[in-house]
């Protein structure tokens, strides 16, 4: 009887499973992509302390079930987004230092400001950045997440000064890791200018940059 009945049970599995349609990777991928700009529009409006699950559930248009099948807890949509911003910056910043091998060091960091300045309005990532920055100071766990990702940022600018050490642009008695850091302070420095004072604009700051990392050249 036991038997049967077990066999019952995988015939109806098996039936089920041939009936229901299965999901497409390109189909959960874009239902994630929806949760995450959901999520992204809801922390930009309230921040993250005052933006509950309920709130994402709402704005994405889902059901419960759907958001919590992606995302457990709003802590793993905070480290969601703040690892797909931070790869997207990263993934930027590479593309345009190792793109062009030729170009200055002085342009590579004008392009990268570029960069800064697409997502320092009110729907910029630089935003949303902020507050992982600020809620990273109160846990641990992504405090650890967000010195991890950021340091992958960080080794770009690391290279290229290694690369001007190696074009001559900077002495060569240069240590990039030491070099490396102060570039890449440069960049939310900039962002933060812009995001809590308005001020200067690209063109000013690009300027700025050129005349001391000119000079730095020299």
């Amino acid at each position: 009887m036991l038997q049967l009945s077990l066999t019952r049970v995988k015939n109806e599995h098996s039936f089920y499973n041939r009936r229901m349609p299965r999901v497409s990777e390109a189909h959960l991928a874009a239902r994630r992509r929806q949760i995450l700009e959901a999520a992204r529009v809801c922390f930009l409006r309230n921040g993250f302390h005052a933006t509950s699950m309920q709130d994402v559930i709402r704005e994405a248009g889902l059901s419960v079930g759907a958001v919590y099948r992606y995302f457990p807890s709003k802590y793993e949509l905070v480290t969601a987004l703040a690892g797909q911003v931070v790869g997207n910056v990263t993934r930027v910043f590479r593309e345009q230092i190792e793109s062009a091998p030729s170009v200055s060091l002085a342009a590579a960091m004008q392009r990268a400001v570029d960069t800064i300045e697409e997502e320092t309005g009110p729907d910029g990532v630089l935003r949303l950045a902020i507050q992982v920055w600020s809620e990273s100071l109160r846990d641990p766990v992504l405090a650890e997440f967000v010195a991890k990702t950021y340091a992958s940022i960080r080794d770009v600018f690391v290279d290229l000064a290694r690369r001007a050490i190696a074009t001559g642009e900077l002495p060569a008695t240069a240590d990039p890791d030491a070099v490396g850091p102060v570039l890449f302070a440069m960049l939310p420095g900039y962002g933060l200018q812009r995001v809590l004072i308005g001020t200067p604009d690209a063109a000013t700051y690009k300027e700025g940059l050129q005349t001391v990392l000119g000079r730095a050249a020299g």
